[in-house]
């Protein structure tokens, strides 16, 4: 091996130790809750698509929502806005009422704010905690992964409004310096 060969991988391995090219990973656990509006005149929660036999099944089966709830960091709806959670919601079992769910929590405020993370998932009605996969994400959650566990705070079924209670532990990219130009 030439003497510039030697110099050169000595120097990949120095920066390599450094950890200049090291990408770190932080593991962050987050908890909120988010309102779900599901009738009045404010409602967040709308039917967008039904197929023939949606009224008459026990499941829903072939009904499609679209949701834009708020997330609050206490269950009450008047304490602190962190964002909101939209996405989709399809009902796709004949035999159990467990929706699919793709969700994006987007974050509006705090020190996530403009940051999102992207969850999927099955959602089992009759089990009181259900999880989702987290796949995604951007801003400081790039590269997230990582699971959700939720749970129904309480409901009023009078006025339609349920509380979502929401744990994410989530892991997601610290790029190293030679990640600059990945950066915004």
């Amino acid at each position: 091996m030439g003497k510039l060969s030697i110099i050169s991988v000595l120097f990949v391995n120095i920066l390599a130790m450094s950890g200049v090219f090291a990408d770190a990973h932080k593991v962050t656990k987050l908890h909120f809750y988010v309102q779900d509006l599901l009738s009045g005149p404010n409602k967040t929660v709308w039917d967008v698509a039904r197929t023939e036999i949606t009224s008459t099944s026990p499941t829903l089966f072939g009904q499609v929502r679209v949701i834009d709830d708020l997330i609050t960091t206490k269950p009450d709806a008047n304490s602190k806005k962190l964002g909101r959670v939209q996405g989709q919601i399809t009902f796709a079992d004949l035999e159990e009422v467990a929706p699919l769910m793709n969700l994006n929590v987007v974050f509006k405020s705090g020190i996530y704010s403009g940051s999102t993370i992207c969850m999927l998932g099955r959602n089992p009605i009759s089990e009181q905690y259900r999880e989702y996969a987290i796949v995604g994400g951007s801003g400081i959650f790039r590269m997230a992964q990582g699971y959700a566990i939720t749970s129904i705070y309480s409901n009023d079924t009078a006025t339609g409004h349920f509380v979502l209670e929401y744990k994410l532990y989530v892991v997601y990219e610290i790029f190293g310096k030679s990640s600059k130009l990945f950066n915004r």
